[in-house]
């Protein structure tokens, strides 16, 4: 399994961008579809983007579509997390997770590495 570490969360007003990291430890990232969930307080953890193999095909919640954009660079062992237009409600923990296979899954269940997670928060 690979060992997932986020960075990148912070402070952003309202319409602004954060850019969020997620570095890979093994050698064998490239064989993981990755994506990215969060979790607000008092409420269910949601998935928000996944990305495959390649990082041709991606995933989208439909909160976010339009706004967010996942990434991947297999020769670095990241996957990132561009945030634009953000929104208060975008306000949660967000973590990075890691399923083998090509297939992404909107289940957060189905992820077998995540990492520990980092904060955004979004002021009005």
């Amino acid at each position: 399994q690979v060992q997932l570490v986020e960075s990148g969360g912070g402070l952003a007003q309202a319409g602004g961008s954060l850019r969020l990291s997620c570095a890979a430890s093994g050698r064998t990232f490239s064989s993981y579809a990755m994506a990215w969930f969060r979790q607000a307080p008092g409420k269910e953890r949601e998935f928000v983007a996944g990305i495959g193999l390649s990082g041709i095909t991606t995933r989208y919640a439909d909160s976010v579509k339009g706004r967010f954009t996942i990434s991947r660079d297999n020769a670095k062992n990241t996957v990132f997390l561009q945030m634009n237009s953000l929104k208060p409600e975008d306000t949660a923990v967000y973590s990075c997770a890691a399923v083998p296979g090509f297939r992404i899954h909107r289940v957060s269940g189905q992820y077998v590495s995540w990492g520990q997670g980092t904060q955004v928060t979004v002021s009005s």
